[in-house]
């Protein structure tokens, strides 16, 4: 073998370590534990003598191998009952169904996990596009049976809360003017909306305490100096990710736990989201 010859094999070697090397961090990074984020928000109209709330919010929980087993949501879930959340929010994509997943789960396997979390005032999820395009009825039947409350264009009275819960919009199932008269019929009550995908945010036109949502992964992928390969928003990047105020309104988007098509994160750890409604603070105390 000739010299030149010897130093492309040394080369092709070197890129297929790092290559493996790439691979694997990318794989770590998505099956690490979750990063809690925290944040407070001032409710202006907070109800006199009410403690503040702590709000959790998770979303694209993906259930599928080889990265997010029920096994490993199960624990995750267990782990973040450490929070004390008094309400949790799921912003949808409970499963995936994606082409290099190693096994695909049942609805019941992926609902399951669910149930190691403990909240007062309970745990509502609104549906993802993935949830559509895998077994809606089933995923909903198996949630209910939990005790897990589903909200598609459809609102809950939790406490001082009033719940409204946006269907997804990616996969044309969202109706944000059926949500918020649903809202409305429910009488006063600190306003909050959930829902998958934030494209809803621009049509929802009146400020609430918060709006909840998932969809993006923060990216997934990406990239230093280049960014994100796709948030999968007609909106790009306006509502990519984490906590945000447009217009007035507080908007938090979670980067999930999951992954989908590929099972690897690059500078998107998992994360969820830790929120503390409470009254609003003036300067004069």
């Amino acid at each position: 073998m000739n010299a030149k010859r010897r130093r492309w094999l040394w080369w092709l070697a070197l890129l297929a370590v790092l290559g493996f090397a790439l691979l694997a961090r990318g794989y770590w990074n998505a099956t690490r534990d979750p990063v809690v984020r925290t944040a407070t928000v001032g409710v202006t109209a907070w109800p006199e003598g009410q403690p503040p709330l702590r709000i959790l919010l998770l979303s694209d929980t993906h259930v599928a191998g080889p990265d997010m087993p029920p096994e490993r949501l199960a624990r995750i879930m267990a782990g973040l009952n450490r929070l004390r959340p008094d309400l949790v929010l799921v912003a949808g994509d409970l499963v995936s169904e994606k082409r290099l997943a190693t096994r695909i789960y049942t609805p019941r396997d992926v609902v399951a996990p669910l149930a190691k979390l403990h909240a007062p005032l309970g745990v509502v999820v609104t549906p993802g596009n993935h949830d559509h395009w895998f077994a809606p009825d089933a995923l909903r039947d198996e949630l209910e049976r939990l005790g897990v409350r589903v909200l598609q264009n459809e609102a809950i009275k939790l406490g001082p809360l009033i719940v409204g819960g946006i269907d997804d919009d990616y996969s044309g199932h969202d109706d944000v003017p059926k949500t918020l008269a649903a809202m409305d019929a429910l009488g006063s009550g600190v306003p909050l909306i959930v829902s998958h995908s934030p494209d809803v945010i621009p049509a929802i036109r009146r400020p609430v305490a918060g709006v909840f949502a998932g969809h993006t992964h923060c990216g997934q992928i990406r990239f230093p100096f280049v960014g994100a390969i796709t948030y999968v928003s007609r909106y790009g990047d306006r509502f990519a990710c984490g906590d945000m105020t447009e217009n007035g309104q507080r908007i938090f988007v979670g980067a999930g736990l999951g992954t989908s098509i590929l099972p690897l994160r690059f500078l998107t750890p998992p994360d969820v989201w830790l929120v503390t409604l409470g009254p609003r603070v003036t300067p004069d105390g």
